[in-house]
């Protein structure tokens, strides 16, 4: 197993009456990407938080590479990427790396950055000329300046096109590759799925589940069902074996326990299905149902 980097351990968080963490227990290992996953509310900022060193823990454990994760020591060997930058808009792309490297004693290389992040053309534009999209790539490169042995990543990829997308999921996988370590929070699940070697599920401010993409799924309701039909969502949902029925489109997608049993009543009530697709469910489908689980126990 590899080596861990960071953690949380039985820390209870507070903010006046409102529990926002309950004894929440995470760690993060060296190499690994580690994607943590909510609602919005269920702690996941103030869990980052408090592995950033901007919250003082309440009660239990919170480390970083074995110290106080605000600490100088910690944050020069650590990067952040967050929803609020504060960045001077005045400022050019390169005069802005070169800003961020001067902080580091240890730092990559201006055309490097420039290049992980699709920068190069972009260089000597005023920030505040920027698209959100290229604004974003501009703060990836920033979080990296310092050459961490951990990034923290909040939405990277917020208001990116494909291929900007792509590219920066291509540079995350590159610095797990050189024993680089990762944490990101993403509302998009395929992101999660496509990164994460981890995954750590926070809801109501309890990690809820915890393991690889795949383990994660292997939680969900089983199979989606995909067609175009007329059979209403109130008749499919009381179909036996149906978990969740919507529509997408044109199209109706069905989380089924039963694929093969739906199968059958489906053509039985509707001989004009058709474009009908099965798949193995995703890691929305399985966040969806963990989640719901924990709301109806709740209730």
């Amino acid at each position: 197993m590899a080596q861990t980097i960071a953690r949380l351990e039985q820390v209870r968080h507070q903010y006046g009456d409102v529990v926002a963490l309950d004894g929440v227990s995470v760690e993060i290992r060296q190499g690994e990407v580690l994607a943590v996953l909510g609602p919005n509310g269920a702690g996941k900022t103030t869990a980052v938080s408090l592995l950033l060193g901007t919250l003082t823990v309440q009660s239990g454990v919170a480390e970083v590479f074995g110290q106080t994760p605000g600490s100088q020591a910690v944050r020069a060997r650590r990067g952040a990427m967050l929803q609020i930058s504060g960045v001077a808009e005045t400022l050019t792309v390169r005069e802005h790396i070169s800003l961020f490297r001067s902080y580091y004693a240890r730092s990559l290389g201006e055309q490097r950055l420039l290049s992980m992040a699709g920068l190069e053309e972009l260089a000597d534009r005023r920030f505040g000329k920027l698209s959100g999209g290229q604004q974003q790539r501009v703060m990836f490169a920033l979080a990296l300046a310092g050459d961490p042995e951990l990034v923290f990543l909040d939405e990277p990829t917020t208001g990116l096109d494909l291929e900007a997308r792509r590219r920066l999921w291509h540079e995350i996988r590159q610095l797990r590759a050189m024993g680089r370590s990762a944490v990101l929070t993403t509302h998009h699940l395929e992101e999660a799925d496509a990164l994460a070697d981890r995954v750590v599920v926070i809801h109501r401010g309890r990690v809820i589940a915890e393991g690889t993409p795949a383990q994660i799924k292997s939680r969900s309701a089983g199979r989606r069902i995909s067609c175009i039909t007329e059979i209403p969502l109130e008749r499919l949902s009381m179909i036996p074996g149906v978990a969740r029925a919507a529509h997408n489109g044109q199209h109706t997608e069905i989380l089924s326990s039963a694929p093969e049993e739906v199968l059958r009543t489906l053509l039985e009530m509707d001989r004009s299905l058709r474009d009908l697709h099965v798949s193995g469910a995703g890691l929305e489908d399985a966040f969806i149902a963990l989640t719901q689980t924990e709301n109806e126990e709740a209730a």
